[in-house]
């Protein structure tokens, strides 16, 4: 994931991506909730969790055909319940809702998660799902990644409350806030709200406190309005290098299978690259196929009609092809 994100950005500034939203520094929140969550649990993301996709077992490449413009990188097999990148602040959240809502009016033992940064609990989305939520008994745990910055508005602004985690008790809420630069206290932590959802059907909210080490995207220069000392701080906090010393504490990892990593990572990440860059030209039926499981007769007709026209034929002669979408 860490160098997914070095290779990301330097095709975007190398013309061939456009603007990129880095998870430098932000990955033990989505990879340890999405470790405790069950296959069938859903995964509601925005942009910064891309290893617990990964972990979820999302393609590496859905996430560069995603920001290169190609709409294909969000056609996402339905059986990973996950849901596209939401680039809107705050909005998936409402999708979140509704997911587990269905979900308990079916009876099932499902969950779903949400993921925002503290910016996004400023939103009017963000308080109508919590309220919803809340009030319905509704089993999603809503994910905060408290990574300090709303682009550049510093949190101390941006909440009144000393943490971010004591919104949720406004709302009748089950809250908890945990060190989210430490995969061990994420997963403990999820696991928690998780069990609530799944044995009560109730909703939990997790604060992850963390640092964005890059800056917001590749269209930003957080240079302008960061201390750099408060970065090189949240630098020393890295969760990659935490966790790296634990395990060499443990005596479970050293130099040398870091070296045997960092090969195969380096080759894994060309081939992702190569993959999303050389994707075959989409075809122009996808315009009209992947938007309803059965194409209305109205949409149908303008598929045909820009088919036939060009040619001279009538597109009313022309047997309607109702398509399903695979």
């Amino acid at each position: 994931c860490r160098k997914l994100d070095e290779v990301a950005f330097k095709l975007q500034r190398s013309g061939r991506m456009g603007t990129y939203p880095q998870n430098m520094g932000q990955e033990a929140n989505s990879l340890g909730a999405a470790y405790v969550l069950n296959q069938d649990d859903w995964l509601v993301t925005c942009y910064r969790e891309n290893c617990g996709l990964f972990h979820r077992g999302l393609p590496p490449e859905k996430i560069l055909l995603h920001w290169m413009g190609d709409e294909r990188g969000n056609n996402i097999d339905p059986s990973l319940c996950v849901t596209p990148i939401a680039v809107p602040i705050g909005t998936q959240m409402l999708h979140a809702t509704g997911l587990a809502w269905a979900s308990k009016y079916r009876g099932e033992k499902r969950v779903a998660c949400t993921f925002f940064g503290d910016g996004a609990t400023s939103e009017g989305d963000f308080h109508e799902a919590m309220n919803f939520a809340a009030n319905l008994d509704i089993p999603v745990v809503f994910f905060c990644q408290n990574n300090h910055w709303a682009i550049s508005v510093p949190g101390r602004i941006q909440c009144s409350a000393p943490t971010v985690a004591q919104r949720a008790i406004a709302y009748g809420m089950d809250t908890i806030q945990c060190d989210g630069n430490d995969i061990f206290a994420v997963v403990y932590c999820m696991r928690k709200a998780v069990e609530l959802g799944r044995e009560h059907g109730r909703p939990f909210f997790v604060e992850g406190v963390t640092y964005r080490l890059g800056d917001h995207t590749t269209a930003d220069d957080a240079r302008r309005y960061r201390d750099e000392e408060e970065v090189e701080l949240w630098r020393q906090r890295d969760p990659l290098i935490r966790v790296r010393g634990y395990m060499k504490e443990l005596g479970i990892w050293d130099d040398s299978k870091e070296a045997a990593l960092a090969e195969k990572v380096e080759a894994d990440t060309a081939g992702i690259v190569e993959r999303a860059e050389n994707i075959e030209a989409p075809d122009s039926d996808d315009f009209f196929n992947a938007m309803y499981a059965e194409i209305p007769p109205d949409l149908d007709l303008q598929r045909r009609t820009r088919r036939t026209s060009s040619i001279g034929q009538d597109p009313s002669q022309i047997e309607s092809t109702q398509t399903t979408n695979a």
